[in-house]
C-alpha cells in the first residue's frame, strides 16, 4: 500500500482518535447560565465554552425549568467533574466554579468583562485558528498567595479544573494555547487572559520569514537580491522590541511551523484571544451551592451564629431524608 503524503497524510494525522485512557482522566466541564442573563453575557458564556475545549460539552442547552440537579443527574455518567454557571442580578454578575458532585463553590463577582469578538477586533494580526482548540491550554495561576486559606482553595479549584501536563512527554507543538489568572494583592481582584502561544524564529529578518513561508516576495523595487535581505526597513520597530531574552528559549524539540527547529533558539509570543475577565472572589462554600460557608468577602459571623446556620441546615436534611422515607400513597 502506497504511503500517504502531502494533504492526505495531515488530514489523517488530524482525525486521529484521542486516547481514550486519556480522554476518561482529563477532568470535564459544563459551562451554562442560570436565569436570564442577557445577550452579551450569553456570547460571554460561549466564549468560556471556547476556551474549556476540547474536554466540555460546546453545544450544550439549557432550558428553564432545568435546575442544578438536572446538571448532576447526568454529569456522573459522562464524567464531568466541573460546572462553570453564569448569573445575573439586578446589581451584580456572577460566574460559579463547582466540583462535582460534592463541591466546592467558589463565587466570584464579575467587575469587568470584555468578549472574544471585541478583542479579536481590536488586534492588527489576529491569531484565531480552528486547530489550536484541538487540545487543551496550559494554565498560569500568578500571585495565588497560600498563606491565604481562600485563595490557595480557589488555586486548587481552577489547577484540577484542567488536566496536568506530564513535562516528560508533552509535545511541544500541542500547546498551542494558554489561560491565565493573575491575582493583584492590592485590588484582590484577579484577572483572567486567554492567549495563543505563537513561536516564530529569533533573530530572523521579515525577508527571510518571506521565504520561509514558501511566499514569492517582489523584488522589483531592488537592484540586488542581496539588498531585499539587507534591507533594515523589513524588520518592524514593533516586532524588534517583542523579542529579547525575555521570550527566547532554545527548543528541545522541533516544532511544525517552518523555521523552529532542534537546538535552535526561537521566540515565543502570545496573541490575545479572549474573553478577558476581572474577578472578585466572594464567596466559598461546601457543596453545590448549598452547604456551609467557608469563607466570604463582605459577610463575617460569630461561632454562634455559625452554630446556629449548621443546626438548620441539619434540620432541612434530616426532615428531607424524613420524607424520603415516608411511603407514598
Amino acid at each position: 500500500m502506497a504511503r500517504k503524503k502531502g494533504k492526505a497524510r495531515k488530514a489523517a494525522r488530524k482525525n486521529l482518535p484521542v486516547n481514550e485512557d486519556e480522554f476518561k482522566k482529563a477532568p470535564h466541564t459544563f459551562v451554562f447560565h442560570r436565569g436570564v442573563i442577557g445577550k452579551n453575557l450569553l456570547q460571554l458564556m460561549l466564549d468560556m465554552r471556547r476556551v474549556m475545549e476540547p474536554y466540555t460539552a460546546a453545544t450544550l442547552r439549557s432550558r428553564r425549568k432545568n435546575v442544578l440537579k438536572d446538571f448532576v443527574s447526568v454529569a456522573g455518567p459522562l464524567g464531568v467533574s466541573h460546572f462553570i454557571s453564569f448569573s445575573r442580578s439586578d446589581a451584580n454578575i456572577n460566574m460559579r466554579i463547582m466540583r462535582v458532585p460534592r463541591g466546592p463553590t467558589v463565587t466570584f463577582r464579575m467587575r469587568q468583562y470584555c468578549l472574544t469578538k471585541d478583542i479579536q477586533s481590536s488586534l492588527k494580526k489576529p491569531n484565531m485558528y480552528a486547530r489550536q482548540f484541538q487540545q487543551h491550554p496550559l494554565l498560569v495561576l500568578n500571585n495565588f498567595s497560600k498563606d491565604q486559606p481562600e485563595l490557595k482553595l480557589a488555586a486548587t479549584l481552577l489547577q484540577n479544573m484542567f488536566p496536568s501536563i506530564n513535562v516528560h512527554k508533552v509535545q511541544l507543538s500541542d500547546i498551542r494555547r494558554c489561560v491565565l489568572f493573575n491575582y493583584d494583592p492590592e485590588t484582590k481582584l484577579i484577572e483572567f487572559r486567554h492567549y495563543s502561544i505563537k513561536v516564530v524564529p529569533a533573530g530572523m529578518s521579515k525577508s527571510t520569514k518571506k521565504l520561509m513561508q514558501n511566499k514569492v516576495p517582489n523584488l522589483g523595487r531592488y537592484q540586488d537580491v542581496s539588498d531585499f535581505f539587507l534591507n533594515a526597513g523589513q524588520l518592524s520597530e514593533s516586532e524588534a522590541e517583542l523579542d529579547g531574552e525575555h521570550n527566547e528559549v532554545t527548543l528541545p524539540q522541533a516544532m511544525a511551523s517552518r523555521g523552529n527547529m532542534i537546538t535552535q533558539k526561537s521566540a515565543i509570543r502570545l496573541v490575545e484571544i479572549g474573553p478577558r475577565m476581572k474577578l472578585q472572589l466572594v464567596k466559598i462554600e461546601e457543596g453545590l451551592c448549598q452547604g456551609e460557608v467557608i469563607f466570604h468577602q463582605f459577610v463575617s459571623k460569630t461561632q454562634d451564629e455559625v452554630a446556629a446556620a449548621r443546626n438548620v441546615r441539619r434540620k432541612k436534611k434530616q426532615l428531607k431524608e424524613n420524607r424520603k422515607k415516608k411511603p407514598r400513597c
